[in-house]
């Protein structure tokens, strides 16, 4: 059941991801880079200002030392593909989108060591040090985003003139249910997700829910500030809400060998997708540019 938990979420992160290009262009990401503003925006905000949030709301939290150590990991894991398919659900900048997460896939290769050992200098009495793989990074990255990604895109400028209003439509549809397949997949089939009792973990589930709203809060405003366009505002705004828990997951089990903040990864897991899906719909319907001016 594991294995199979193994192959089926990487496989339909790579559906997802090839559904998304499906719907770009070569000039949606052209427009990005030649605006760079948005990007560096968003790739700052994820990488400095979304761990600085995380440190200064668990510093006095009642809750024990290792569990804040699993909350700082977490928000050094930004980003990630479902991100992706929550930006294009709610018609963002989805180049921006996956734009953010290829570099931060990146970036992440440095930051996140420096992270935990930040993390474990504060909040405990051992040091821990970590090293993500380059090479199976990438791997990863390039197997279930880029390639996906610029597959959709080839395809889409090569025949997109053929695609009606109803396979745009249906889209619409399919990329959310493979999403939601691999959700139950991982709750019925992934073994970490087993015995988990989640009415018993209210102390760490209201930190992270409060995270996962100031989060999605500074990125719109950090964005605003930076007088960016509204859809790149609660762009960044998801990306910021949306922590890739999957890796986090993966560095408390495979890495640090810690359950405790193992189960960080997967409270936060089970409640992000849908609370920074309504964060990032609030945003958009009614903190536009004329209601931010009512206000």
């Amino acid at each position: 059941m594991q294995q199979f938990a193994d192959i089926f979420m990487p496989l339909s992160i790579a559906l997802i991801m090839f559904g998304i290009g499906l719907e770009l262009c070569l000039k949606d990401f052209r427009r990005v880079f030649a605006h760079p503003r948005a990007i560096i925006t968003g790739l700052v905000s994820q990488i400095f200002l979304l761990p600085l949030i995380a440190f200064l709301l668990i510093f006095f939290w009642p809750i024990d030392p290792i569990y804040k150590i699993g909350i700082i990991l977490l928000a050094g894991c930004p980003g990630g593909t479902a991100s992706n398919l929550v930006t294009k659900m709610l018609k963002g900048r989805v180049a921006l989108s996956v734009s953010l997460t290829a570099f931060n896939s990146l970036i992440i290769l440095f930051s996140i060591p420096l992270v935990i050992e930040l993390s474990y200098a504060v909040f405990g009495n051992n040091g821990a040090k970590v090293q993500l793989s380059f090479g199976q990074t990438m791997g990863d990255v390039l197997l279930t985003v880029v390639l996906p990604v610029m597959s959709g895109i080839l395809i889409n400028e090569l025949y997109g003139h053929k695609f009606g209003e109803s396979f745009h439509k249906a889209l619409r549809y399919i990329l959310p249910g493979i999403m939601l397949l691999a959700f139950i997949v991982v709750i019925f089939f992934d073994e970490n997700q087993k015995g988990v009792e989640y009415l018993k973990h209210l102390n760490l589930l209201i930190p992270l829910i409060i995270l996962n709203f100031a989060t999605i809060i500074a990125g719109f405003f950090a964005a605003r500030r930076m007088k960016l366009k509204h859809s790149a505002a609660y762009t960044i705004a998801v990306e910021m809400g949306l922590q890739n828990s999957v890796l986090a997951l993966f560095i408390a089990n495979q890495l640090l060998k810690n359950q405790d903040i193992s189960l960080v990864a997967i409270l936060y897991g089970s409640f992000s997708l849908i609370t920074t899906f309504l964060g990032g719909w609030i945003l958009k319907h009614y903190f536009g540019k004329e209601n931010i001016e009512k206000v």
